[in-house]
């Protein structure tokens, strides 16, 4: 008697197991796309309603998400080879920079090779975490003094030549990415105190230093309605949009700043503004809440990894992308100055898209090689 077959005692695997065996990771996918799909949206209304500049952001997302799936499929121990490499060739393409580099609008940032026209200091975003991470590796923690020592300097270099050309919102976000790399290393407390004492002490050195446009812009946080109509006028027309958003907003396509112009930068560091006034306190809470989403799934990631340069990667891009946030709305709600920092995966622009998904893509494959070798 012929016997019915046996069904395979194995279940099937779900989408999450699917896309790890690609090395990505679901839950970070999903966030990330949710964040793209407001981005796109709400990028339609600051653009004025073109369709250009949605399918230009839509191209660069796409591209974006290709260079992530591929980051991923590299193990963590390739990037930790890799790193000192990627870091010195950076440095020398900064410095390469300051020296023939191609300028516009008063800022010398841009290489230009006549095929490519791009930023070294977009490259240093992830270069300073992944080689503060591998000069770590393998060494006691909480790291001794003339360990803590070398790393600054490190971190100090690249940051010096970025702050020259001048660009303070990036280089502020890789002093970030390598400061974050030490704090989770086990920075000891009375350093950092006295690292604070140091930059206070040099305050006025620094403010010295600083381009007249960009102490301008400190003075104009302190007191943004001393030139409402000059230097102020971008934190008060922002401030304007915010606030007439209310509790749910005045609608999409409805916002009155952007769409009159009243609002400067609508598109790319002000976005947030226009975002705010159309869908309100409870927009602004969701877009939060996804934006802390995608923090705390990498801080999970970090805290689940395999070895010191695995741990310290994922935190350092995990917090830096915080701080890409903080800076971004900070400035847009007049806390902090405007240092041109955009709103992460949301403003317009595709060099930022595409180095943010190239950390996330190192971030899936911490994630997903732990399991493999897990497993």
């Amino acid at each position: 008697m012929l016997s019915a077959p046996r069904r395979s005692s194995r279940p099937e695997p779900s989408l999450a197991d699917s896309l790890e065996r690609w090395h990505i990771d679901m839950w970070l996918l999903l966030l990330l796309l949710a964040i793209g799909v407001i981005g796109l949206v709400v990028l339609y209304s600051a653009s004025g309603h073109s369709l250009d500049q949605v399918m230009n952001q839509g191209e660069r997302w796409i591209i974006g998400l290709i260079v992530m799936a591929v980051v991923a499929q590299a193990p963590p121990e390739w990037y930790r080879a890799i790193a000192p490499w990627i870091y010195s060739v950076t440095v020398i393409l900064l410095i390469l920079t300051l020296a023939i580099g191609a300028t516009a609008k008063g800022a010398q940032r841009w290489l230009d090779l006549g095929f490519l026209r791009f930023q070294p200091s977009e490259m240093m975003k992830l270069a300073m975490p992944m080689t503060v991470a591998a000069f770590l590796h393998g060494r006691n923690l909480p790291p001794r003094i003339i360990t803590m020592l070398i790393a600054l300097v490190m971190v100090l270099v690249p940051f010096a030549l970025i702050a020259k050309q001048p660009d303070l919102g990036t280089a502020l976000l890789v002093i970030a990415a390598g400061f974050f790399a030490l704090f989770f290393a086990g920075f000891r407390w009375r350093w950092m105190i006295g690292a604070l004492a140091a930059l206070g002490a040099a305050a006025p050195l620094m403010w010295n230093k600083l381009h007249d446009y960009q102490r301008q812009r400190i003075l104009t946080l302190l007191d943004p309605e001393s030139d409402p109509l000059g230097t102020g006028y971008h934190i008060t027309q922002s401030k304007i949009a915010i606030g007439s958003g209310g509790l749910f907003g005045k609608g999409w396509l409805n916002g009155s700043q952007a769409k009159l112009d009243f609002l400067p930068e609508s598109h790319t560091d002000f976005i947030f503004a226009v975002y705010s006034e159309e869908f309100g306190l409870l927009g602004i809470l969701l877009l939060l809440i996804i934006y802390l989403a995608v923090v705390a799934r990498g801080l999970f990631i970090a805290a689940r990894a395999q070895d010191t340069f695995q741990r310290l990667l994922a935190a350092s891009l995990s917090m830096t992308f915080f701080i890409y946030v903080f800076i971004n709305m900070g400035m847009v709600i007049g806390l902090l100055p405007v240092v041109g920092v955009p709103l992460p995966l949301v403003s317009y622009g595709g060099t930022s898209i595409v180095t943010l998904l190239t950390g996330f893509g190192m971030l899936m494959s911490v994630q997903t090689h732990r399991k493999l070798l897990s497993s």
